[in-house]
């Protein structure tokens, strides 16, 4: 079977949060942040996951206005698929996460599988805290035990969504708005 175009599925796709949607979540999100780490001593630790969370990470780092440290990760289930398997590291952080509070920021929270892998591999290197934003949260009602984000931007319908960090087969991740493919059959 082969990969399906981009130009194709934005005929059959609908906008669910345009651009200026995503900046208000992004907005209200780095005041809760701000409310939540703008009083610590030490930078708090800012884990992006790639690919996905690098366009929502970066909007909100600025936003916030907060010294971060930075780094980021790579894990994910899907490896170019739209159903995941198991957790697969590309990149691990390079700071130490001993002691730390960290933050770590996600393009969505589906099942939630991937980031109940990370958040627990966090755990596991020492962070003292780890607390997860992500731009979206599909709704239904099939999250992995354990799964949460303290942060949400924006819900998103029960439907294959990319746009603004979310991949359709690895393509389309640029684009300025969300979108939920829903072709007719």
């Amino acid at each position: 079977m082969s990969t399906p175009r981009l130009a194709d599925a934005l005929r059959e796709s609908r906008i669910v949060h345009d651009r200026a949607a995503i900046q208000r979540a992004i907005v209200r999100i780095a005041e809760e942040l701000r409310s939540e780490y703008g009083r610590e001593l030490a930078p708090p630790l800012f884990l992006t996951v790639m690919n996905g969370g690098m366009l929502f990470a970066s909007g909100l780092a600025l936003e916030s206005g907060i010294d971060f440290e930075f780094d980021y990760l790579h894990a994910t289930r899907y490896r170019g698929k739209t159903s995941g398997e198991k957790l697969v590291w590309l990149h691990r952080p390079q700071i130490s996460l001993k002691g730390r509070r960290v933050l770590v920021v996600d393009d969505i929270l589906d099942e939630g599988n991937t980031l109940v892998g990370v958040t627990q591999w966090c755990r596991d290197q020492g962070a003292i805290d780890v607390r997860v934003a992500v731009l979206c949260r599909k709704r239904h009602h099939r999250c992995a035990p354990g799964a949460h984000a303290e942060h949400v931007g924006l819900e998103v319908p029960d439907f294959y969504v990319y746009g603004y960090g979310m991949d359709f087969y690895e393509q389309g991740r640029n684009l300025p708005a969300i979108y939920a493919w829903t072709p007719q059959p």
